[in-house]
């Protein structure tokens, strides 16, 4: 994979499972990929209550965090302020060939689905809609309510798709990582990408 394609935005809301951010990056930056990253402010909140883990709010202090957690050394990562509303993925204009949000906490749904952008997460994915381009946002949160439902129904009609990590156990997973990898993979599926080898189900024997 290089980087040659215009990038993919990796964006990470205030939701409950961060790993698989983290797993997810590490698996485009390891393939040889670009990637504009967006952190909001919620989910620098969850990384302190959750991990014990001071995300750095400043671009170049995050893109080194991330480098650290991650170890990759490969791909290009651009790391954007949470309210950086004149970011370049801010605006259509700038090319990208799609956006993933994972984890999407409600919060964050309910606002993009009323087209309201109260920072540069929110904003990118408005630019997304608008310009037809792909949006995966992967919910974390159970049990749905009817507002829950009734936003993703706004989102999916408005050309997004709605991907919630859901683990499965016909791949035989004998580690939390095995399970991540799953979710991780099957999550970018949608978008046509192959981050990783994966044990697919291939019918009975």
């Amino acid at each position: 994979m290089g980087t040659s394609r215009p990038p993919l935005v990796l964006a990470v809301s205030g939701a409950s499972a961060q790993p698989l951010a983290q797993r997810a990056l590490q698996l485009l930056l390891d393939a040889g990929d670009s990637v504009e990253l967006v952190t909001s402010r919620g989910a620098i909140t969850v990384w302190q209550a959750e991990l014990g883990i001071q995300l750095p709010g400043e671009p170049e202090a995050q893109e080194a965090f991330w480098r650290d957690r991650t170890g990759s050394t490969d791909g290009q990562l651009r790391c954007h302020r949470w309210n950086d509303q004149a970011a370049s993925i801010a605006s259509g204009s700038y090319r990208t060939r799609g956006m993933v949000i994972l984890p999407a906490s409600m919060g964050c749904v309910g606002r993009i689905a009323a087209g309201v952008a109260t920072d540069l997460l929110e904003r990118a994915a408005d630019v997304h809609l608008k310009e037809a381009r792909p949006l995966v946002i992967c919910p974390r949160e159970t049990p749905w309510n009817l507002v829950h439902l009734r936003n993703l129904t706004a989102l999916a009609e408005a050309g997004a798709r709605i991907a919630p990590p859901v683990p499965a156990w016909y791949h035989q997973p004998q580690t939390i990582e095995d399970m991540v990898d799953f979710l991780v993979v099957r999550l970018f599926d949608v978008l046509g990408e192959e981050l990783a080898p994966l044990n697919r189900w291939m019918g009975r024997p």
